[in-house]
């Protein structure tokens, strides 16, 4: 590997980002800190700038930059607009890249008032302590469009080693990234040993639970906090409601309640650093009593609450497929069918696929009961079982589709 930075595309998100361009909104990115939302910021920028809009027309400022001044503020903020505005060309639209926003007391009002000047497109990327999508409503007052961020996808890390001097295959590749995960900044240089990785997630994971968690919700028991957080990372992929994690926790000898949990949990989610999926009946049948499965944002977390162990790679398949598909826009749910699970029913409107996620469909046993409570469905919507082996892949004959994971990662094969 070359001691040159490697550029990683990010060709879907620069994609949503021009989609978005020149409309009415504010667009926000949100995400998980160091999920990549400055340097794609900064990908969008150059972009603009190849497909020839002047530089005069493009207002960029990072607010945790050191040289931005000490105590700059809305006032700095909103005057240092109004001189790029008198340099710009004022028939082409004026571009304004906001990064770290939430350095700037005050900065909405300027935010608010930028969204009425004619002809001028709004990016915006905070720190989740005080950005948080929850309160886009109240500072923005509804004139935002959210762009979530991501971690790598498997694509893009791929192509991250491909550009690399090494020669691998999909599998070694897909092996690292299940282990490692795909937090943007283990890879500026070359592949992270061991070492490097934990250190840099847990200053990650550090940050989060402290800046974005602990701080924003004035949650005083970072014990407590960091218990329930890496029970939820260790345990992805498990269903169980926040009263089974009180009396699981009390049981080990860590007194606590069901309201504490759902509190804690609660404040992770709007930190980005997991992502629920609430247990559904499918064909309209309800369910008594719901439970929920978690997912941390990158699989490396998972990895890093269990100390890089081998083992339970089949949760960690899952984690990965449902990170995928929220990368992909998919609301996602565990579908239950009486006694029968759905690992996710994805749909976007108004689209629907069934999913199921399994190591291996080689085993008799295995493929019956991963293909059962898909046959059971009787609507025409897609179904599909993703596995890590290539091996009895295809069509069956009651219309499911078996497919390698690495292909759908790759985009190689669609449901919808």
């Amino acid at each position: 590997m070359s001691s040159k930075d490697v550029f990683i595309p990010r060709t879907q998100l620069l994609a949503k980002l021009s989609q978005h361009r020149d409309t009415e909104p504010i667009k926000v990115l949100t995400g998980v800190r160091r999920c990549g939302k400055s340097t794609l910021l900064q990908m969008f920028v150059q972009q603009l700038k190849d497909e020839g809009v002047s530089q005069d027309n493009i207002f960029a400022k990072r607010f945790d930059s050191f040289d931005i001044p000490l105590g700059y503020n809305a006032s700095n903020l909103y005057e240092d607009l109004q001189n790029a505005f008198k340099h710009a060309n004022s028939a082409e639209p004026f571009y304004v890249f906001l990064d770290e926003i939430q350095d700037v007391d005050g900065w909405e009002r300027v935010v608010r008032r930028l969204h009425t000047r004619p002809n001028t497109d709004v990016y915006i990327t905070g720190s989740n302590s005080q950005l948080l999508s929850g309160d886009l409503a109240t500072y923005l007052a509804g004139r935002y469009a959210e762009i979530p961020v991501f971690p790598l996808s498997f694509e893009e890390y791929a192509h991250y080693r491909n550009a690399s001097e090494s020669q691998t295959t999909i599998a070694q590749d897909f092996a690292d990234y299940m282990r490692y995960g795909g937090m943007p900044g283990l890879y500026k240089q070359e592949m992270p040993s061991l070492d490097t990785v934990r250190e840099q997630l847990d200053g990650i994971y550090d940050s989060v639970v402290v800046k974005d968690v602990a701080e924003r919700n004035n949650i005083r028991d970072l014990g407590m906090l960091n218990t329930i957080c890496k029970y939820l990372f260790s345990t992805s992929g498990t269903l169980f409601s926040t009263r089974n994690v009180s009396n699981t926790l009390t049981s080990a000898g860590t007194p606590t309640n069901v309201k504490t949990v759902d509190t804690y949990i609660q404040a992770l989610e709007r930190a980005y650093i997991v992502y629920r999926a609430e247990q559904v009946g499918i064909s309209g049948k309800k369910i008594l009593r719901p439970t929920n499965k978690y997912y941390p944002v990158d699989n490396g977390f998972r990895n890093l609450a269990n100390g890089f162990r081998t083992g339970d790679l089949g949760a960690q398949l899952e984690g990965i497929v449902f990170l995928e598909l929220k990368r992909r826009g998919y609301t996602i749910n565990v579908g239950n069918n009486g006694s029968e699970e759905v690992d996710f029913v994805a749909e976007r409107s108004p689209n629907r696929a069934y999913i199921q996620v399994t190591l291996s469909m080689l085993d008799d046993a295995t493929r019956e009961r991963e293909l059962r409570p898909l046959q059971k469905l009787n609507d025409a919507f897609p179904r599909i079982v993703l596995t890590l082996d290539g091996w009895n892949t295809g069509t069956d004959e009651q219309g499911i589709q078996i497919a390698p994971v690495t292909d759908w990662l790759l985009d190689e094969y669609r449901i919808f």
